[in-house]
């Protein structure tokens, strides 16, 4: 990936300045060129590696955050041309519904929410891991805290509801899609979309909870990324393969995917565990029931394929934790260290009121 020093860092540069612009903007016209750019520095990097696989997601990238984009485009526009006033957070600007729902329907299908989540997998299943890596992260930045501020103005709270129902979908598609994949890539877009749903839940309802959401899970998925990068593996047959070489390496990866799917009392629990509180005593009680119920299918999964994989290792525990047949490393073992620890740590010192 880095092979083209300093044209790599360059397009990373270019994407991050893009999304500074828009999060630093007062006006939707300067949040729109913002995340343009960030689109022109996010394409060369989805295209590096030059197959056929990269071109068609790139293709399809450019096309859905178009498409989200004149949507902000032309929501923007037919507010300035009522209020005269480009300001994204003005309440004469946020107050007109048509253009502000058109706002709000161009950041939910750049994030990739349900009903706008058809683009992400196959988007993500032909991309290296770097660039899954920055499609599930660093991407979602902008417009997700571009919907905070939104919620934060109060200009938003007639489509409460529709946001909550929207954020259930994304954990039932998350749940249901994940089920029938192979792919690795796909089943952590699966996972993307339904981690992106609590954290639009948890936006609705303390930005406190969504911030400690959104930290969690772009640490995990910096790990997980990080270990899939190395072991190189596409599907879940190449997997199975690589476990009975580098049980190690297979093992912190369980780890991490039980923690990506909020098993306690790992790390990913945490996260859950927060917006649940948040939410729990003013959210309707049918739409916290359906986010745990996506997120019990995501579990499902995740455990189907952790016990598939420990099965498929076949070592013995007699030798298993000698330190000379299955060294984990200091950076193998710090992973699974704050993934063990850091859940049950967060939930004895966090103060209840912080949130």
């Amino acid at each position: 990936m880095f092979s083209g020093l300093p044209f790599s860092f360059l397009f990373l540069m270019v994407m991050f300045f893009g999304t500074m612009f828009s999060l630093s903007s007062f006006h939707w016209l300067g949040v729109w060129a913002g995340l343009e750019i960030n689109l022109v520095g996010f394409l060369p990097i989805l295209m590096y590696q030059k197959n056929m696989l990269e071109s068609e997601s790139a293709v399809k990238y450019f096309i859905i955050q178009a498409l989200g984009s004149s949507f902000l485009m032309f929501g923007s526009l037919l507010s300035y041309s009522l209020t005269f006033s480009w300001e994204s957070l003005s309440q004469s600007f946020m107050g007109l519904s048509f253009g502000s729902q058109l706002l709000v329907l161009g950041l939910l299908m750049k994030m990739g929410v349900f009903p706008f989540h058809f683009w992400l997998p196959s988007v993500m299943a032909g991309l290296s891991w770097l660039s899954c890596l920055l499609l599930a992260t660093w991407q979602k930045v902008a417009p997700i805290f571009l919907m905070v501020a939104m919620l934060d103005s109060k200009l938003f709270y007639m489509s409460f509801l529709l946001l909550c129902l929207m954020s259930a979908g994304s954990s039932l598609v998350s749940g249901l899609g994940g089920m029938n994949q192979t792919q690795i890539r796909a089943l952590l877009a699966y996972s993307s979309i339904g981690h992106l749903g609590w954290i639009l839940f948890a936006s609705c309802f303390s930005e406190i909870s969504m911030k400690i959401y959104f930290s969690i899970y772009v640490m995990i998925s910096i790990c997980m990324f990080s270990s899939l990068w190395t072991l190189d593996s596409k599907d879940m047959k190449n997997l199975a393969s690589l476990g009975k070489s580098s049980s190690s390496s297979i093992f912190s990866f369980m780890i991490l995917l039980l923690s990506f799917g909020g098993l306690p009392p790992f790390l990913g629990f945490i996260s859950k565990w927060t917006a649940i509180n948040s939410a729990v005593n003013t959210s309707p009680r049918i739409i916290l029931f359906l986010l745990i119920l996506g997120s019990l299918m995501s579990l499902f999964y995740y455990l189907n394929l952790f016990f598939s994989q420990i099965l498929t290792m076949k070592f013995n525990f007699v030798t298993s934790f000698n330190l000379g047949t299955w060294n984990l490393g200091v950076q193998k073992s710090f992973i699974l260290l704050i993934n063990l620890v850091g859940g049950i740590i967060l939930i004895l010192f966090l103060p209840m009121n912080f949130l």
